[in-house]
């Protein structure tokens, strides 16, 4: 029986063509299908790899960082406020809008609405946010707060960051941040201290000793008065307003700084006594 060389039939070589397509599509679909895909070409970051979620912008952060701008109408907000901490620095509050804390996929591509948060004390970034609640320790003055892609890259609206910035006010003594180097105080007018000078003087019924006089004194001198009374009363410097409380037979004294210039009496309040007079000058 003689064989007829030729085309195979219709269906054999069809159903070849159809095998090779399969397998020629499968590397496609599997990269399209269901989730979007992380990987990119070697050489490539993932903000290149993600471009088409915004628009990357030729501004960098700090850190180098690409800014990628949204439609203002897309772009996420956000708001921060702080809080002062029971032992000391800020409990920080985030509100945001349109933005979603995404940890579990933080390294992975730009999606809209999605990242984490950085904080910046004075410029400087200390650290990252994964949900609206953060802490900055005291001795701060400034701090940033700025949001991220999954792909770290800065959303942007309008050209500039999202981000927002607060003031850190009231550090603890204990925790000040450094101050600026001191200067010169400035003076209104020259003050020279002067050596202290000691006056006693002994009240027994309504006479004193020495006798009431007027004791003279340059301005910025310092004068202690010792003053024993022999009866509960108080002691009052006109002019000064300092006052001394008095027990009876027990010495009592009284240290100021003449640094107003005039005449200015010193009595006590419930016997109405002069004891002396401070003429400054």
């Amino acid at each position: 029986m003689t064989r007829t060389s030729g085309a195979p039939p219709l269906g054999r070589r069809f159903g070849g063509l159809c095998l090779v397509l399969v397998l020629a599509a499968a590397p496609v679909l599997a990269g399209c299908g269901g989730r979007a895909t992380t990987h990119h070409k070697p050489g490539t970051g993932h903000q290149e790899a993600t471009g088409g979620s915004g628009t990357l912008l030729p501004a960098r952060d700090e850190a180098g960082r690409r800014l990628r701008e949204l439609p203002s109408a897309q772009a996420p907000t956000v708001r921060a406020e702080v809080r002062p901490d029971s032992e000391g620095g800020w409990n920080v509050h985030l509100t945001v809008e349109r933005f979603l804390f995404t940890p579990e996929s933080t390294g992975g591509a730009a999606v809209p609405g999605r990242g984490h948060a950085r904080l910046l004390v004075d410029g400087r970034e200390t650290g990252r946010l994964y949900g609206p609640w953060g802490y900055v320790p005291a001795g701060a003055r400034t701090l940033t707060v700025r949001l991220h892609a999954d792909d770290h890259t800065v959303w942007a609206a309008d050209g500039a960051p999202v981000q927002a910035t607060v003031p850190l006010a009231g550090a603890s003594a204990t925790s000040a941040p450094p101050s600026p180097r001191p200067t010169e105080p400035r003076r209104t007018e020259p003050r020279r201290t002067e050596p202290g000078r000691t006056v006693t003087l002994t009240i027994t019924g309504r006479t004193v000793q020495p006798p009431p006089s007027r004791i003279e004194l340059k301005k910025g001198e310092r004068l202690t008065l010792h003053v024993t009374s022999d009866r509960d009363d108080t002691l009052h410097v006109h002019g000064y307003d300092r006052e001394l409380p008095l027990s009876a037979g027990t010495p009592a004294a009284l240290t100021l700084t003449a640094d107003r210039t005039g005449l200015f009496e010193v009595e006590t309040h419930g016997s109405g006594l002069v004891l002396t007079q401070l003429v400054v000058r």
